[in-house]
Order: C-alpha cells, then sequence, then structure tokens
C-alpha cells in the first residue's frame, strides 16, 4: 500500500495488515506498551521536561542547534495514548505541572489513577481553528507564564508538532488540514513522500524555535525529547507494509527511538511537592474526544 493507493480511498486492506503487525510486536497483545522505553519518571532527573509531538530522533539530530547533549532513547509507546499510559499510571506527581497542546492526559488521567499538580490543556482554550492545532508560539507563550506562577515545580511542556497538520510552507501549499496523517494524504492530490519529509521536517524547525526561546528562559535542567516517532513511508516488518503516521502496538526504530537532550544548565530548581489547593475544573467528555478525533485519533 502506497500513497497512491491511499489517495484513493483504499485505507480498510491497510488497517488490516497492520494489526497483524501489532499483533507481531505486542506478543500477540500480552503487550500493552513498550517495556525496554524509558520511563520519565522513575529514572531521568529533570526540572522541565519539553515533548515535541511525534518527533523522530533521526530528524531532531540533525536539526537541533542548542547547546547541550543528545542521546537517543527510546518510548515507551507508539502514540501518545500509550505513552501516557505507560509513563502516568498509577503516579501520584504533585510536584509536577504539565501544560500541554495534547490531550491524552485529560482523556485518560482518571482510568489511569494518576494526578499532577496541575495539567493546564492548551487544546481546550488555545486551539488553532485554521491549523486545527495548537501553534508553538502559544505554547511558549503559556508555557512561560506557568514557569513563573510555579517557579518550584518540575514543569511539562508538551508541544503539538512536528506532529501534523503541517503548517509550514510546504504543508500549507501541498497538504490538506485533515484528522490524522492518513486522511490527510488522501485529500491532498499533490503529496508524495519527498512533499511529505519535507513538511514534516518544516514543522520541526517551526517548533524548535519557540523552544529555543522557552529554553533560554527556563530555570534549571531543561531536557527535550518526544512522545513517540513518526512513520513517513517506511516498510515495517513482519508484513512489509509502507505506513505513514503512528500507532499503538508497533515498536519500530522510526516509532520509538526519540531524543533525549539536556540542555546546558548553571543550577537546579528548588522542588516543592504539595498537593493542588483547588482542583482546576477537569476538561474532558464529548469536548476532549471531538478534539483528538480532529487529530485523526480513534477515541
Amino acid at each position: 500500500m502506497n500513497l497512491k493507493d491511499i489517495k484513493k480511498g483504499l485505507t480498510d486492506p491497510t488497517a488490516l495488515l497492520r494489526e497483524v503487525n501489532k499483533l507481531y510486536y505486542t506478543r500477540g497483545r500480552h503487550r500493552s506498551y513498550y517495556p525496554e522505553g524509558t520511563d520519565i519518571f522513575s529514572y531521568e532527573d529533570w526540572d522541565n521536561l519539553i515533548i515535541l509531538d511525534a518527533c523522530r530522533y533521526d530528524v531532531f539530530e540533525k536539526q537541533i542547534s542548542l547547546s547541550g547533549t543528545l542521546e537517543k532513547r527510546q518510548s515507551r509507546g507508539g502514540m501518545s495514548s500509550e505513552f501516557v499510559r505507560a509513563n502516568f499510571s498509577n503516579k501520584v506527581l504533585y510536584d509536577t505541572v504539565y501544560i500541554s497542546a495534547n490531550e491524552w492526559f485529560a482523556k485518560l488521567r482518571d482510568e489511569i489513577n494518576s494526578e499532577v499538580h496541575r495539567f493546564i490543556n492548551l487544546q481546550a482554550d488555545h486551539l488553532d481553528l485554521a491549523d486545527m492545532s495548537v501553534r508553538p508560539e502559544t505554547v511558549t507563550q503559556q508555557a512561560l507564564q506557568v514557569a513563573e506562577n510555579f517557579p518550584n515545580k518540575r514543569l511539562i511542556v508538551h508541544y503539538m508538532q512536528p506532529h501534523q497538520p503541517y503548517i509550514g510552507p510546504t504543508g500549507k501549499e501541498h497538504f490538506a488540514v485533515s484528522p490524522g496523517l492518513i486522511e490527510t494524504l488522501r485529500r491532498s492530490e499533490e503529496a508524495t513522500d519527498e512533499l511529505l519529509w519535507r513538511a514534516y521536517r518544516e514543522n520541526l524547525e517551526l517548533v524548535l524555535e519557540h523552544v529555543e526561546q522557552l529554553v533560554d528562559v527556563l530555570n534549571g535542567k531543561t531536557v527535550i525529547t518526544s512522545d513517540h516517532g513518526e512513520l513517513l513511508g517506511e516498510r515495517i516488518l513482519p508484513i512489509p507494509l509502507k505506513t505513514y503516521g503512528h500507532f499503538d502496538g508497533i515498536y519500530v526504530d522510526e516509532l520509538i527511538d526519540v531524543p533525549w537532550f539536556t540542555c546546558d544548565f548553571t543550577e537546579r530548581k528548588s522542588i516543592k511537592r504539595e498537593e493542588p489547593d483547588i482542583e482546576e475544573v477537569k476538561q474532558g467528555g464529548e469536548s476532549v474526544d471531538d478534539r483528538l478525533r480532529q487529530l485523526g485519533y480513534k477515541v
């Protein structure tokens, strides 16, 4: 199955074969996440964790220009929901404020029994309707305010890019704004693998510009990573299916290899764990589901 087939709408055979591949990687669904991946809380040391959604290690390695140390890590999931389940389940994180342009934590936190000091849902209040996403400059602006308001908390900042929709010049010209990468490709008559790669790299370039602005201001030890990677036409095993996007239950290098970039820093934050005085309004229900569907997720 290739881009030409996707544009014709022949997606059902692709989905069926992909499910067979998932059975292979999950050992017949005996795995609910990739167990050899990095637990971002239990084994890692950071004050600020910046998550770039769907960011491949190999592309990040070529485009990062900040001062720091780059390592390759493996994610615990092939998509955001799997990443959230694998890292946040049954954890009470009252030392952490999570600000996100991705709503999977809002969707799952009651189910997975997880709490943070505060979760700030940018997709609920700052969604750009033209791009069907939260723009990176908005995430940076809001994160700077949150960092000022919570100076003694660990901070997670979750950007939506380089995940589609593609908001760079190539993406604007050649790719439709649609729910999910496969649907985007099907609706985009001019789409080719070459244009797709270019649009993806431009999305990463755009978000890194704003990440650099945030890193310059944040106090403490800041790490840049990703929840998962992205398949941009590679053939995966055991069925050599040419695949686009990201999925739970598929643990190939392009999906689970993620950057772990430690920015240069001089001093650490003084982190204080405390229960929130007033629980923020929990954004849930149909509105969250609708916005996740707009990004191509099945909820």
